[in-house]
This record gives C-alpha cells, structure tokens and sequence, in this order.
C-alpha cells in the first residue's frame, strides 16, 4: 500500500488555537473510530465552513470508506479556501492515485515537491503514480533516490519492494521488504508482502517475530490484520489448517468492522441491472456506441484465474497487457440514476462514453498492439454498460469453483476494493450474485461472453488457449503456451505464479479448510450444488 501521509497528523500536538472538536475527531480517526468523528467534524463545519483543517480530516473520514468522489470536492473545497495548503494538496495527489488518475496525480505532486522537497512520503505517492502508468524504470529510480538519501524509511523500502515484485525482480523484492522489517519489526503490511508472494516460506524465527509483535499491546489495527494474514499463510504452508483458519478469521473480521460493505447493496444493483438490460434494449442500440474493438475485458471474481488468462493473452503478439483498470466504474459512477438511465441514454452519449474509456485506458497503453486487456475483476457488475458503449469489446468471464474461489479471497487481503471478502457470508452471496448477472447476460446477449473455468485451463490448456484466442479473434500462437516466459509487469496477487507454468498447486487448498467454510457454504446454495453449471432457478429468471 502506498501512503503519502496520515491527515489526521495534523492534530496529533493540539495546539491552542485548534477547536477542541478537530483534535477529537483526530483521536477518533487515529483509533479508527469514524462514527465517533464524523458528528464532531459535521458540527465544526457548521459552525466555521471555512476551517480547512476540519475540511481536511473530513475528505480523509471519506475516502477511508471509499467515497473518494466526495474526497476529492472536500479537498478542492479546502485548497480553493487556502491554495497554500500544501498537506491538503499532497491529499488530493493522493486520492487522485486511487481513483486511477496518476498523471493528474503527478502534476499536484509536482506542486507540492516545489513546496516540500524532500518529505519522503510524496516521493512514495510519486514513485507509485509513475508504477500505475507503467514507467517502471522512473519509479524505480525515484525509490532508490530516496532511499539513498533517506534510508531510514520502512515504509519506502516496502513500497519498493512492492515495485521491484511487479516487474519480476523477486529477490531485490524479498531483500526490500526484509529491510523494511529490520527497521520496523510490526510493520504487518511488509509481513504479508512476503507472504503474498506466494513462493517465502517462513522459517521459525519469522514466525516467533510475527507472533511476537502481534502479543504487542501498542499495535496499530492494520498492523495486526496484516500480521493475521500473515501468520494464517505461514501455518498454511505447514499443514496447520485449524490454527491457519483462526488467524485468517481473525485478520478478516477485524478488517470487516472498517469496511462499510453491504451485501444487500450489491444484490439489489444487480437486480436493477437485470431490469434494465432487456434484450428489447440491446436490439434498440444496435450499432450505436464507440465500435472500436481494442479492449478485451477479463472479468469475474478476484482470485479465479483472470492474471493467468491475462498473461495468456499478454503473450499474443497482437494483444497489450495493462492493469486492472477503474475506469469503467467511474464512467458508470458519473451517469446519474445507474444503470435505470441506460434505458434513455442517447445514441451519441453512449458514442462518447466508450470514446472515454479509451482515453482514459491509453494512459495504461505503451505498445502499438492493437488490442489490450482490462482485468479488473469487479467490471462483471458493468458488463451491461461495456456491451452498450463499447460492443465490439471482447468480454472474458474467468471462473473458478466457487468454494476454492471463496477461500482464496478470504485468505488474500486486498488493500482496497474488495469489501465483500472479508466475510465467508458476503463473499457467497457476492459470488451468486457475479453468476446471476452473468446468466442473464447470456440470455440476452449469446455468445458475447466467453466463460474460461480455471480447471479446465489447467487440465487442458492448449484446448482452452486455442479456444479463448479464437472467440478474441486472433490467431494461435504458440507463445500463448509459454506464457511463463513473457517478460512483463504483473501488479496482481499472482504476479509470480504467472511466472512459472501452469500447475495444479493450490487448486484443492481450500479442502483442508472445508469444516470451517460452512457459512459460504450455505450462502452459495444452488449455485454449488448446480457447479459448473448454471442454477435452473437463475436461468428461468433471467427468462420472466
């Protein structure tokens, strides 16, 4: 995780002229408390609408639960109050990464690196904007700057070694973090790196560090949850499953309680998207849209095979691996009353919108192939939109059995943007809800979407890359197979594992943890009992 600053540090010495609300809505942030700081900083605003510090914690207060629009209208509030303030601009650099935005990321750190030269944490949020647009070798160099010149740095020598990890580097990543460990022994989220890679086995002494800093009573709750996930795979890798699952059980429900996460906010968009995507209503926008074919979108749940189908496709000739990409959701986020409004959006507003993501996705794009891939897993929420805006778009749907695909989201802690996998419940209704969308997607668009179940990929790869290359139209080649060898950035949780040929390591993990799975069990219902296949039940819906 890349972080510039805390906002809340601009309170941590109260100093007399502060209103005694801002230092305790501060308090409140710094022990994760929002709903205690919220009322405190309403109150404030009401009373002094100009006070940019309170503005300030406000967007932070927003952004921790994801509202990162209402973040950014806080912070531009602020700087248009006081366009000196320097940490309020730093902020807005910040929420502009997140929000996928790095070059106007860039420019706002240009400012602030002209205000504040040498804060080490703007030179972190600077190296990661130039990582999120693939100039690899810049961020690098700014790390390594830094570190020369400040190699006191635990958390810029961890945010190293996540760049040093992406481009392949995965010794100079292990070194990295091990280094931010030696400065900073409960730095959890340097713990987990290790652990996310998949491939470190914990010796003893790692484990009795873990184990010690988590006994620590001063530990910060991010901290601890990473650390929880760390342990949890450590114990995996020596076939402890009970003592595994307790930790991942532990990290998952202290990361729950932070996440404003509803599951009844998901089944009831999708119900609305089910709504509105008629076959009445495709037919009518026959031929409107942007009719480029450039993207191919790899879509379905986190964790069931879309880097490994990504690299596949990234090892064509003609085809561009970029990112996880978020730009479709924030084309959806900008049209008011989504998705009811795709019934009346006009022809030309649907033109513009598909031109817009290309745009946008250009950022991400430094070859001349023509096609390039879009993994972001959660698009299968926007899968009626992509075939509005952009329907000469190839749509792969990657799919794994929901029960090893439900676990391995439980045991991944995600920085970001994945709120229904901290709880086995959400998580299936979550993946239910992903089948139900995608099955009336099939009734109402065939043949649109190619479904590549994960077992079948590893049981018979050649079949299912010549099978996924002919629905993207390209011609096989025989690089697809070795996708292994292809030199290339990976940014995900599998970014090494796509780095060795496929195998079957992992694909029955989740079977040792089957006596603790029952409440995903049970909320999966039909949709495991009817694996592979698709429920009757979601059928004869999408059917009425």
């Amino acid at each position: 995780m890349f972080v510039v600053r805390s906002m809340t540090t601009v309170t941590a010495q109260p100093r007399p002229n502060y209103d005694p609300r801002l230092v305790a809505a501060a308090a409140a942030m710094n022990a994760g408390d929002l709903p205690r700081a919220e009322p405190l900083l309403r109150a404030l605003l009401r009373d002094d609408p100009f006070e940019v510090r309170a503005i300030r914690l406000f967007a932070e207060l927003a952004g921790r639960i994801g509202r990162y629009g209402d973040a950014e209208n806080l912070l531009r509030r602020a700087l248009e109050i006081a366009p000196d303030f320097t940490a309020a601009r730093a902020n807005l650099a910040l929420v502009l990464y997140r929000t996928n935005r790095a070059t106007e990321a860039l420019a706002e750190l240009e400012r602030v690196n002209a205000e504040e030269p040498g804060n080490p944490g703007n030179a972190n949020l600077q190296a990661a904007a130039h990582g999120r647009l693939g100039a690899f070798e810049e961020a690098l160099a700014l790390y390594e700057q830094v570190l020369r010149d400040q190699p006191l740095q635990p958390r810029v020598w961890m945010s190293y070694g996540h760049m040093l990890k992406t481009v392949g580097r995965q010794a100079d990543g292990i070194a990295a973090y091990r280094k931010s460990l030696e400065l900073q022994p409960s730095l959890g989220e340097a713990w987990w790196s290790l652990a996310n890679l998949k491939t470190v086995k914990f010796s003893e002494e790692d484990l009795a560090a873990m184990r010690g800093a988590l006994e620590a009573g001063d530990l910060e709750p991010e901290d601890r949850w990473h650390l929880d996930f760390a342990l949890g795979k450590a114990l995996e890798d020596r076939r402890e499953p009970e003592a595994a699952f307790a930790h991942y059980a532990a990290g998952n429900a202290l990361r729950r309680k932070r996440l404003p996460y509803s599951a009844d906010d998901t089944a009831a968009q999708v119900d609305r998207a089910i709504v509105v995507s008629t076959p009445a209503l495709f037919a009518a926008r026959a031929g409107e849209g942007c009719p480029a074919p450039d993207p191919i979108f790899v879509l379905g749940m986190p964790r069931a095979g879309s880097t490994l189908v990504e690299q596949i496709l990234a090892s064509h000739s003609q085809v561009e691996g970029t990112s996880e990409l978020a730009d479709i959701q924030q084309l959806a986020r900008g049209i008011e009353r989504y998705p009811e409004a795709l019934a009346d959006l006009p022809g030309e507003k649907m033109r513009k919108l598909g031109e817009d993501y290309l745009r946008r996705a250009g950022a991400q794009r430094h070859t001349g192939r023509p096609f390039f891939v879009d993994k972001m897993p959660n698009n299968w929420l926007f899968v009626p939109l992509i075939r509005l805006i952009l329907p000469n778009a190839k749509i792969i749907d990657a799919r794994r059995h929901p029960l090893a695909c439900g676990f391995s989201n439980f045991k991944q802690h995600f920085a970001r943007g994945q709120g229904f996998s901290y709880s086995l419940e959400d998580m299936g209704r979550y993946y239910t809800d992903y089948v139900r969308l995608m099955a009336h997607v099939d009734r109402v668009q065939p043949g649109k979407v190619h479904r590549v179940l994960h077992e079948a990929m590893v049981e018979d790869t050649e079949a299912q890359v010549r099978a996924l290359l002919d629905f993207c139209g390209l011609d096989f080649e025989p690089a697809c197979l070795a996708f292994h060898e292809t030199e290339r950035a990976v940014r995900t949780a599998s970014s090494e594992q796509v780095r060795r040929p496929i195998n079957r390591e992992g694909m029955e993990a989740w079977q040792a943890f089957a006596p603790w799975l029952g409440p995903l069990a049970d909320a999966l219902g039909p949709v495991l009992e009817a694996w592979p296949e698709v429920p009757a039940a979601f059928r004869s819906q999408s059917e009425a």
